[in-house]
């Protein structure tokens, strides 16, 4: 059971996504800056809880969520991506900052 907080009025339909799209650039930068492979960062979504906040800021060209959960690896980490048909691709993986540690952590309560 998957547990999906969206907090806007533009929602995922999470039924119909179907799989992930990674650009060759941003899955490179994630495992080489963050030391996050695209399999882990994956694992995110397939966990109990994950928390999904939309990107106001980043948000002008297309809608871009945030990501916030367990890797297969436990750990904390922060998935920037957007939809795309019936894709999430995903724009940055790394591992969860302070503030982000703090804010999954109340949401766990």
């Amino acid at each position: 059971m998957y547990t999906f907080e969206v907090y806007s009025m533009w929602v995922i339909d999470w039924s119909q996504i179907t799989g992930f799209e990674w650009d060759p650039g941003n899955a490179l930068k994630s495992i080489d800056k963050h030391g996050v492979s695209c399999e882990e960062a994956e694992s995110v979504f397939n966990q109990n809880e994950v928390l999904v906040l939309k990107d106001e800021r980043h948000s002008q060209m297309e809608m871009r969520w945030h990501a916030f959960g367990d890797s297969n690896r436990n750990r904390l980490l922060s998935v920037t991506f957007t939809v795309r048909e019936n894709l999430l691709r995903v724009i940055s993986a790394r591992p969860m900052n302070k503030r982000e540690r703090k804010t999954y952590a109340l949401d766990q309560r």
